[in-house]
């Protein structure tokens, strides 16, 4: 397909917005949108995601609001109803209409590529795809599209309706109007984008995944107590919140997932995964979503995530 010309509008406000993947990122990103205004085709092939997905926003948006009343907050204009705003499917073609589309499946390269590769076809050569990668390469998941140029990252932490920042990664050949473009949709639902350039993990987790990686070993290795480990970093430190239980929160799995990317993408075997989390995740305990990883959780605090998926 080429280079694309600056074509599309300037302005992100009230654009038609994609997010493929009804995940626990893929529904608090919709969120994010909805409740800034922008109508939001949510798609997943997964029957058992989609079925969940409407109860789940809905949980998502009730708990925001409350959040944000506790913290003296207004909510985001227009988020009376931002669940109206949100259409689900199972289709990428129902994501014809849309502007900006954000990927946020499962950290596989081959599930991404065959994602990237379906919104080539179905989106309008005007579209930007932003990946909500944790780890992998920009300009590798550019290359599985006709428009690298209009290809970019999109980093938003967990909960995604309560972090204020998000984690830009401009690969070499991602334009100046899809930078642009990226920040005005970002600052019109009330993110800071911080751009960084391109590289495995980028910021975030090429530092966070070493930590939680290393964490896990010196629980593994018998050192401490996963409390204290935690308590460590949070009373001498200052961390809200230590790296296991941070570990527990973004999923073992994806932690899992993004160790074995960054260390087929650097070479280095520090990013090996340890042989504590490689156990919890074979043996289902991956989290606050599964009930229990580095630590137990009760029924209501368990995270119920659809997952994308091939087949």
């Amino acid at each position: 397909m080429g280079e694309h010309q600056n074509t599309a509008p300037t302005t992100a406000a009230g654009a038609t917005v994609g997010v493929v993947g009804a995940g626990t990122m893929g529904i608090g990103v919709a969120q994010c949108f909805a409740e800034a205004g922008h109508p939001v085709v949510l798609v997943d092939p997964v029957p058992e995601a989609l079925d969940a997905g409407p109860a789940r926003l809905r949980a998502g948006v009730r708990m925001a609001h409350l959040l944000r009343r506790r913290d003296g907050l207004r909510a985001p204009a227009g988020a009376a109803r931002p669940e109206d705003r949100v259409t689900w499917s199972a289709d990428l073609a129902d994501l014809a209409p849309a502007l900006f589309v954000v990927e946020c499946a499962r950290e596989k390269e081959s599930l991404k590529e065959e994602i990237l590769r379906g919104l080539d076809q179905v989106c309008g050569p005007e579209t930007v795809f932003a990946s909500c990668t944790s780890c992998i390469p920009i300009t590798r998941l550019g290359s599985f599209t006709g428009r690298p140029d209009r290809v970019i990252g999109t980093h938003f932490m967990n909960p995604a309706p309560l972090k204020d920042a998000v984690e830009v990664i401009r690969a070499p050949r991602t334009s100046d109007h899809t930078l642009e473009l990226t920040t005005a949709f970002l600052a019109g639902i009330g993110k800071r984008p911080l751009v960084v350039r391109d590289a495995p993990g980028f910021v975030t987790n090429r530092v966070l995944m070493l930590t939680l990686n290393e964490a896990a070993t010196v629980l593994g290795e018998g050192t401490a107590d996963a409390d204290t480990v935690d308590r460590i970093f949070q009373d001498c430190f200052g961390h809200p919140m230590g790296p296991l239980r941070t570990a527990d929160l973004i999923g073992l799995d994806t932690v899992l997932d993004s160790l074995e990317v960054l260390r087929e993408h650097t070479g280095d075997e520090r990013f090996r995964p340890c042989d504590l989390l490689a156990r919890l995740v074979a043996e289902g305990r991956t989290g606050r979503k599964a009930g229990g990883g580095f630590y137990p959780y009760a029924q209501h605090q368990r995270v119920e995530r659809g997952e994308i998926r091939h087949g």
